[in-house]
């Protein structure tokens, strides 16, 4: 049990980074239009890579990681329901990111960098959210 539990918070790290870096690099390279060199795949790029090789199965991981470790415990709280619920914000947050990524490389003039730091602030948001949600498990039976 407990390295399903480790293996669902090492998930946790590496998407949440990638959740605060991907708004960052998106906007600075969409502000760069000066390409030094013209690649042959325009699909070969740093955001694609982060994206579909690291964040998306650490997001993945994480989720499977966090069923195994709510179905072996078999609790069910409130505080984890609300959990769950602001994990689901992560998962639209990471599917804006990914529809970033596309819009960055079909590079359509269309602006990035409002949503980016959008994207950013409502991913520091929620995991902040969700660490103090897990650290304090506040009884919120009462606000029902």
């Amino acid at each position: 049990m407990l390295w399903i539990l480790v293996l669902h918070i090492s998930a946790l790290l590496f998407w949440g980074a990638c959740l605060l870096y991907l708004p960052a690099l998106i906007a600075s390279v969409a502000r760069d239009n000066s390409a030094i060199e013209e690649r042959p795949d325009p699909f070969d790029s740093i955001t694609r890579f982060i994206f579909t090789r690291i964040a998306t199965p650490a997001a993945l991981l994480a989720i499977i990681a966090g069923s195994l470790v709510f179905v072996i415990e078999h609790s069910m709280t409130v505080w984890l329901i609300a959990k769950l619920t602001l994990v689901v914000g992560l998962v639209f947050v990471h599917t804006g990111l990914g529809m970033l990524v596309l819009r960055l490389e079909a590079r359509n003039g269309k602006p990035l960098r409002i949503w980016c730091l959008l994207l950013g602030l409502i991913a520091a948001s929620l995991m902040a959210l969700i660490i103090w949600l897990v650290l304090a498990k506040p009884p919120l039976e009462a606000w029902l």
